[in-house]
C-alpha cells in the first residue's frame, strides 16, 4: 500500500491509503504501484483512477503536479473533486457554455481560457462516467 494525498488550494480532497494510482501526465499516462520510483510530473486535466480493496474510485483534476516519494503519492491541483461529488447537470452546462464560447469566437472571448473550461467540464464528466462503470465491479 501506498499513501495518496490529493490537495487543492481549497481543501484536502482525498487522503487514504491505496494500491494503485493512475493519472494522466503531460507525458502520457502514469500508473504508480508501491515502490515506484521518485517522480515529479505536471498533471493534464483529465481524471484519476485510484485502485483501493479491488475497488476504483475516480476523480476529476484540474491541471497540477503529481510528486511520487516513499510510498507517497501527492497530487497538488488546481481543483479536483471525487466523481461522488460532481454534479453531473453543472458540469454539462459548462461544457455547452465552453463550445458556445468557442464556436463563437468573438473578438471578447479568451480562447484559452474557453478551453480550459471545457477541459474540465469534459473531465468531471468522465470522472462520473468511469465512477458509474467501476461501481460494484473489482478490477
Amino acid at each position: 500500500m501506498q499513501k495518496l494525498v490529493v490537495v487543492t488550494p481549497a481543501r484536502v480532497v482525498f487522503t487514504d491509503e491505496v494500491r494503485m494510482v493512475v493519472a494522466r501526465g503531460v507525458e502520457g499516462e502514469l500508473g504508480i504501484l508501491p515502490d515506484h520510483a521518485p517522480l515529479i510530473t505536471r498533471l493534464k486535466t483529465d481524471v484519476v483512477r485510484i485502485q483501493k480493496d479491488g475497488q476504483w474510485r475516480v476523480m476529476a483534476v484540474s491541471n497540477g503536479f503529481l510528486e511520487v516519494k516513499n510510498n507517497q503519492v501527492t497530487i497538488l491541483a488546481d481543483a479536483a473533486e471525487l466523481a461522488e461529488e460532481i454534479d453531473v447537470e453543472r458540469a454539462r452546462r459548462a461544457k455547452e457554455r465552453a463550445e458556445e464560447r468557442l464556436r463563437a469566437r468573438t473578438p471578447d472571448i479568451d480562447i484559452a481560457r474557453a478551453e480550459a473550461a471545457l477541459m474540465r467540464a469534459l473531465a468531471r464528466l468522465k470522472a462520473v462516467e468511469l465512477a458509474q462503470r467501476y461501481r460494484g465491479t473489482a478490477r
